[in-house]
């Protein structure tokens, strides 16, 4: 089961939410996110637990408690739907006064 661990303190490493995982049982993998330009923790990450009942159990367990002085969340990850995503396009329109509506100079002169 994957696991979303939220709220972490920026300062935790993989290594140290593997730690309070192994609690119950065995870790498959730990992936904290971070920024690609700064390279530093969002907060967030992921946790990988092969044996579903281990994984609710420190899912009930783990969510709400503190890790050095924060409430951190877990909750059960699921995937994002492919609509959700987010689009970089840049030419939306509507921006700065400008338009992709080629039409929009016809009839000016």
């Amino acid at each position: 089961m994957n696991i979303f661990v939220g709220s972490l303190p920026f300062s935790v490493e993989e290594a140290d939410l593997r730690g309070y995982f192994e609690e119950y049982g065995t870790v498959e993998s730990v992936k904290i996110i971070s920024d690609k330009f700064t390279g530093r923790s969002k907060g967030f990450g992921f946790v990988e637990m092969s044996n579903d009942a281990e994984a609710q159990k420190a899912i009930d367990e783990l969510n709400g408690g503190t890790i050095e002085g924060r409430t951190i969340v877990v909750n059960k990850s699921e995937p994002k739907p492919e609509g959700e995503r987010r689009s970089f396009n840049r030419n939306s329109g509507g921006r700065g006064g400008y338009s992709n509506n080629r039409d929009n100079n016809r009839g000016r002169y």
